[in-house]
């Protein structure tokens, strides 16, 4: 799958450079890495590669999802806090997870934030 394709399944992208100078793999990993922050440098810097694009927004998406519902639930007492906690190991993991996945070139969407990823991804235009 080269710039023009766009699948984002659990697939195989195609080994290219993104248009931050560096393999598209690594800048993919790197939007994942601070979160928000990250996807959106890469988001706003890169202009060619879609695979780059994909999973910067969804970094921004699953780290926004992610912080709200942390949020949320620590509006609610010891339970809330309890979970809140459990859904804060669940996410590093998560977030190591689609780490390797990215550098290893891999579509890999998550269910409903990886569709709407997919979607932002190819529609905002900057």
């Amino acid at each position: 799958m080269g710039n023009n394709e766009m699948n984002t399944g659990n697939t195989l992208a195609t080994p290219e450079k993104s248009s931050t100078g560096m393999d598209a793999n690594l800048a993919a990993l790197l939007s994942y890495l601070l979160g928000f922050i990250t996807g959106i440098v890469f988001f706003i810097l890169e202009k060619d590669s879609k695979y780059v694009k994909f999973h910067a927004m969804q970094s921004i998406l699953v780290s926004v999802a992610i912080m709200i519902v942390n949020f949320i639930l620590g509006l609610i007492p010891i339970l809330g806090w309890i979970l809140a906690f459990l859904i804060s190991v669940a996410s590093i993991i998560l977030w190591i997870v689609l780490m390797i996945k990215a550098y290893k070139y891999t579509w890999f969407k998550l269910p409903v934030i990886g569709e709407i990823a997919e979607k932002q991804s190819t529609s905002i235009k900057i």
